[in-house]
């Protein structure tokens, strides 16, 4: 690790200054990765408290708001980091407490990118859940307009976690566009909790939640040499709620449940509907224990009804 710090952070090879200008959303992501930083400068010789830049975006009575970056940016290496899924934050408007949307998260990282005034040597975003990347490829404008006005401001490179899906990139051929995935944290955090879990076949099995996340599960199930089923979403095509067709059923496709523990993958857990009518499904099958995990666990609807499926037995 000593060698891999000097190697990070020499003054000789270094280009730019690092600069974290994390918003309001991400604060406490952007210290834990500050952490890190700041551990590793200092066992490479160099003399560091902070990498963060600090900044606001103060707003208006009337909703407006604007940028502030409260020390100099010339010639730094900036990583803006914004979390567009945090509906927690909330600001003054005509009187109201309003709660700050996707849209409002995205309008305060161009404020601060505008604020640094293509002064810095060059400009990343951190985005952990893509800008308007809940959609499928071809439907995704709002991500894919995203990213190439971030490239038109000038950012180098955008970084993601388990985009919804990734070829979006397409819109922005020749900018940088990382896809992280965490799937090594996630069976890391699953066998240290349940050191019991067995993965041999007879005893644990994958089960992708619809087919749009059959790629992610597939890959759990490769790496760890089990079978692997899947649900199908059967929708009402003569029918739109909240723009989309409801869901009707969810079909199973695949080798019996019975007995296994299941677990299941997917990237967004919002409302919960869909997680949730798939464990009482496998329970229904006779499987043992119902594990889900999603890389954006943001329980749009509210924790009651995972309570009530945790108290059941449904979930474990």
């Amino acid at each position: 690790m000593a060698m891999e710090s000097q190697t990070f952070f020499s003054a000789e090879n270094r280009v730019a200054p690092l600069g974290i200008v994390p918003l309001a959303g991400a604060r406490e992501l952007s210290e834990k990765v500050e952490a890190h930083l700041v551990r590793w400068a200092k066992r490479a010789g160099m003399d560091v408290d902070t990498f963060i830049i600090e900044n606001s975006c103060p707003r208006f009575s009337s909703g407006d708001s604007k940028g502030l970056i409260k020390s100099t940016v010339r010639g730094y290496d900036l990583f803006f980091v914004v979390d567009v899924g945090n509906y927690s934050l909330t600001y003054n408007y005509f009187g109201n407490q309003n709660h700050m949307s996707p849209d409002d998260h995205y309008q305060d990282l161009k404020r601060l990118i505008q604020a640094a005034s293509g002064k810095a040597h060059r400009v990343n975003v951190v985005m952990p859940l893509l800008y308007g990347g809940r959609q499928h490829y071809r439907e995704s404008l709002d991500c894919a307009y995203m990213l190439q006005e971030l490239q038109q401001m000038g950012v180098s490179n955008v970084l993601t976690f388990d985009a919804h899906d990734p070829r979006v990139q397409n819109a922005v051929p020749v900018m940088g566009f990382d896809n992280l995935m965490p799937t090594y944290q996630v069976l890391k955090k699953l066998f240290k909790d349940f050191p019991d879990l067995s993965i041999d076949k007879k005893d644990f099995m994958i089960v992708s939640p619809d087919e749009g996340a059959l790629n992610r599960n597939m890959y759990y199930a490769s790496v760890l040499g089990l079978d692997m089923g899947m649900f199908y979403k059967r929708r009402d095509y003569s029918k739109i709620v909240d723009g989309r067709n409801p869901i009707v059923a969810h079909e199973y496709l695949g080798t019996p449940v019975e007995g296994k523990d299941v677990f299941v993958a997917d990237d967004i857990i919002s409302s919960g509907e869909s997680v949730l009518d798939i464990a009482e499904n496998v329970k229904a099958r006779k499987a043992r224990r119902f594990f889900a995990y999603g890389t954006y666990a943001i329980f749009t609807n509210g924790l009651a009804k995972f309570d009530k499926a945790y108290e059941e037995g449904l979930i474990d």
